[in-house]
């Protein structure tokens, strides 16, 4: 069984509301069943420390990548003395680095994310998802940020790798009101000039937007280099359409009820919803990116093994 993180040093009173904060997003068991697993970088990172992960610059630690010609200025034992003798010029040896990532979670926080109850709602299970990512990025000594959005960004945490980030990533998240609609596509443009280059950003959603608006969303952040994951979270009402007598659907972000037999709708909204994520999932695939539809109704830790099992899997095909 995995231990919450502990809370800042401050008054009694404080420290047990965060740990009641905390218990709502983070799971023991959920941990314990990702606490062997490493959410590792596809790609070359940059990052400013010292970690588990390759970088893209060079220089003189860790792995051999290679020679370059000396040049004034350069460290003397660092000159490969073999291929002197073989070429008579001096060359000095190359490796790669070891670095920390940075993970960027965003999370939609929009008024179509509460349906469902408990923490079958979308939006709750998208905030368990994240807090869980990031207990298990920083666990690994790497660095998380939070940013919430809807019709605009709600909220932002900058990168840091303390556990502490962690209960201020869940007093944020259970600060949270979706009310509004959703202008996904402004909010991650406005969220990518925050960032550096070559980092993982991991967006939480239903993705109920405009997808060629969130295409090009998409594509400037993969032109940064980063790395992107489309969590799509949806209950498993959207997923099925099983509702069996009559039912009034009332709408989240617009103002309409529409009171009907289920069975009238049914066909053509699961062929709709096929479309929806075909189109979602050739979006994903044109931009390199990588895409997993989640099922709330399912069990937090089976989505996350799934996950990674699948990550690790292309990850050794690539």
């Amino acid at each position: 069984m995995t231990a919450l993180p502990p809370a800042p040093n401050t008054s009694l009173a404080t420290r047990t509301m965060a740990h009641n904060v905390l218990s709502r997003y983070l799971d023991p068991e959920v941990l314990s069943q990702v606490a062997d697993r490493h959410f590792d970088p596809r790609g070359l990172v940059i990052g400013n420390l010292a970690g588990a992960h390759k970088s893209p610059l060079s220089g003189f630690a860790v792995e051999f990548a290679g020679h370059r010609e000396y040049a004034p200025g350069d460290d003397p034992k660092h000159i490969d003395w073999r291929v002197y003798f073989n070429r008579d010029k001096f060359f000095v040896k190359q490796y790669e680095l070891e670095t920390n990532f940075v993970c960027h979670l965003l999370l939609d926080i929009s008024a179509s994310m509460r349906y469902g109850e408990g923490n079958e709602q979308k939006l709750m299970y998208a905030s368990q998802m994240a807090a869980t990512l990031g207990y298990s990025i920083v666990r690994q000594s790497d660095k998380v940020s939070l940013a919430t959005f809807d019709s605009q960004v709600r909220g932002f945490l900058p990168a840091s790798n303390s556990m502490d980030q962690i209960v201020r990533m869940t007093q944020h998240l259970d600060e949270i009101e979706p009310v509004e609609k959703t202008s996904m596509a402004d909010c991650l443009m406005e969220l990518s000039t925050r960032m550096g280059r070559r980092e993982i950003v991991v967006i939480f959603s239903d993705f109920f937007t405009d997808l060629d608006q969130l295409e090009s969303a998409v594509h400037r952040m993969r032109y940064n280099r980063h790395e992107v994951v489309l969590f799509q979270v949806l209950h498993h009402h959207e997923l099925s359409f099983e509702f069996d007598t009559m039912t009034k659907f009332v709408g989240l972000e617009i103002p309409d009820e529409l009171l009907v037999q289920p069975e009238d709708l049914k066909r053509g909204y699961l062929n709709a919803l096929e479309r929806f994520n075909q189109q979602l999932e050739e979006i994903s695939d044109r931009n390199r990116s990588e895409r997993f539809l989640v099922d709330t109704s399912r069990p937090l830790g089976e989505t996350f093994a799934d996950y990674l099992n699948r990550r690790d899997r292309q990850h050794r095909l690539t």
